[in-house]
């Protein structure tokens, strides 16, 4: 990395081609992320032709239109042609409409019609994300012309090792490795060899698709129309990038911030902030139920000052508590493991499992408590911790599952608000059961 950084100060292009050209793609791309935007414009520019396409296909979609403004003009007409149709499609969404149309017109009447059928299908589903360069074989070849219609087709196709096979009006009546062909003996009809297809249809959230080709352990599925119509292929490569986006989504807005959209060391620091401070803003509004909770019970703190002691105790265990329940539920959903008609069983096992933590809290603060303060204090503690730890994993249940319902991402209503709510709430059951136990 120093000699790369070397090499792009003293703007040494052939320094820079004798580093880079070392590396793999993956490692390329790792280093480029790491530069600030006109050290990467530079370094770039040193990429031999193959390679540099190699390079940008692999790179995130905003540092592809990063690049484009510093690119000549014929080289980007070279990198957007050179892109696989799906790929090019992602690209064009995170470009000005008048670029993407300039950078549409460029290319061939073939790739421009390609690339215009993806773009209509809608943002995030699997038809805008398939590659519509797939092979699909007749259902009435045999294995031996099948291999034969393959070899003749394979340079239009992005991947050749899963193969739709279709009856009249291509439709998908079944999927075939190009293993099994080669092992199969070439008189044998293809429908003998064919497994029932596993398919997605283009308007599916391409999210769901892609984990479907992940939990079935495939290279790719084919992609239907509602007729059961061949468009295309979601393929393996794309699957796993959408899921690791889908993902850090999740894991950003769990922790209260939003998505970086691009690597860390490539953002701003003003996007930075820009990707936190709305929610710290909801936050602070949040935790002002807190400090009006407080307030309410200020004469039952004035007569038991002791009781204040807990508090941070309190609603630090019901925060802590909620979050691992709303991280759990969260995760669950996402996998696929829990649905919304679920949501009886979940608030239950929650709901005990919440009981049971609050239980076991209690009885290991009790004792302490009680030679610090005394018994009354300690049962009031105690009874306090195992309603709003049972409120808490409830909360954490309900809540995400809810949202999701609604048409709210789970994700949003996270482990901060979740917490936020407890504070509120838990301070309500203290002092209530501080009331009660106390004759306050």
């Amino acid at each position: 990395m120093d000699d790369l950084l070397a090499a792009v100060r003293a703007g040494d292009l052939r320094a820079l081609r004798d580093l880079l050209v070392l590396e793999d793609v993956p490692t390329i791309v790792d280093e480029l992320e790491r530069l600030d935007a006109v050290s990467r414009a530079i370094a770039f520019r040193a990429l031999p032709k193959d390679l540099a396409l190699a390079v940008f296909e692999d790179l995130d979609a905003e540092l592809q239109g990063e690049l484009l403004d510093a690119m000549r003009q014929e080289t980007v007409a070279e990198l957007i042609s050179g892109l696989d149709p799906d790929d090019r499609a992602t690209l064009l969404d995170e470009l000005p409409a008048s670029v993407a149309s300039t950078l549409l017109a460029a290319l061939s009447p073939h790739e421009r019609e390609m690339t215009t059928s993806l773009l209509g299908y809608p943002p995030d589903s699997a038809g805008r994300r398939m590659t519509p360069q797939a092979v699909h074989l007749p259902v009435h070849l045999s294995v031996g012309a099948a291999l034969d219609h393959v070899r003749a087709h394979e340079a239009d196709a992005e991947m050749i090792y899963t193969l739709p096979v279709v009856a009249a009006g291509r439709e998908v009546v079944g999927v075939v490795s190009l293993r099994r062909l080669f092992v199969t003996d070439p008189q044998v009809p293809l429908r003998e060899v064919m497994s029932d297809p596993i398919v997605v249809r283009a308007t599916e959230d391409q999210e769901v698709a892609a984990r479907s080709v992940r939990d079935h352990g495939t290279l790719a599925v084919p992609v239907v129309d509602g007729e059961q119509r061949l468009l295309g292929l979601f393929t393996v490569d794309d699957a796993m990038r959408i899921l690791e986006h889908e993902e850090s989504e999740d894991f950003a807005r769990t922790g209260a911030s939003e998505p970086l959209r691009r690597p860390y060391l490539a953002t701003r620091v003003l996007d930075l902030v820009r990707s936190r401070i709305l929610w710290l803003f909801v936050l602070i509004a949040a935790a002002a139920l807190t400090v009006n909770v407080l307030e309410h019970f200020e004469d039952t703190l004035a007569e038991v000052v002791t009781l204040a002691l807990f508090i941070p105790l309190l609603i630090g265990t019901g925060g802590n508590t909620g979050a691992q329940a709303v991280t759990t539920v969260v995760r669950a959903m996402a996998l696929g493991d829990v649905r919304f008609r679920d949501l009886p069983r979940v608030v239950w096992r929650e709901l005990v499992t919440g009981a049971l933590l609050g239980t076991a809290l209690a009885a290991v603060a009790a004792v302490p408590v009680t030679f610090l303060v005394g018994g009354d204090i300690a049962l009031v503690l105690a009874l306090a911790l195992v309603i709003v730890c049972t409120l808490a994993t409830t909360a954490g249940a309900v809540i995400p599952m809810v949202a999701k319902k609604v048409g709210v991402d789970p994700a949003v209503v996270s482990a901060p608000f979740i917490t936020t709510l407890v504070d509120a709430t838990g301070l309500i059951v203290y002092f209530v059961v501080a009331q009660a136990v106390l004759g306050l």
